[in-house]
């Protein structure tokens, strides 16, 4: 295949990873502050209703696993996606070579050439 279906592909295939990554955010946020708390959420999952009790914690429990799962998975996937073609580098190489010191010279003779430069301080 040429190289710009494919860089085409690879840009909708990560654009729907971001959509599906923002969906699940989302739906994350919802499920955590739907559940009872003993103070700082919405706690809106309390009173009567279709679920009440029990059957609520177990089942906003394990939706926010799946969610949870869902999107670490995701967020691996857009990692990977971003990092794809890429060629290794290292930090080491990026370090420029530190600066020599001229002969004779050590970090004392230049602390004492600092101190005397600067000036007097008022007394």
């Amino acid at each position: 295949m040429c190289a710009p279906v494919q860089r085409k592909r690879f840009f909708v295939m990560q654009t729907v990873l971001i959509v599906i990554h923002l969906m699940v955010v989302v739906a994350l946020v919802i499920v955590v502050l739907l559940q009872r708390s003993e103070g700082g959420a919405l706690g809106i999952g309390g009173g009567g209703g279709l679920m009440t009790g029990r059957g609520q914690a177990n089942a906003l429990t394990r939706a926010t696993a799946v969610l949870a799962t869902i999107f670490f998975i995701t967020s691996i996937g857009l990692t990977l996606l971003a990092n794809w073609g890429r060629a290794p580098t290292s930090v080491i190489d990026k370090v420029a070579p530190a600066q020599s010191l001229p002969a004779g010279s050590d970090l004392l003779d230049q602390l004492k050439g600092i101190d005397q430069r600067a000036p007097a301080a008022p007394k």
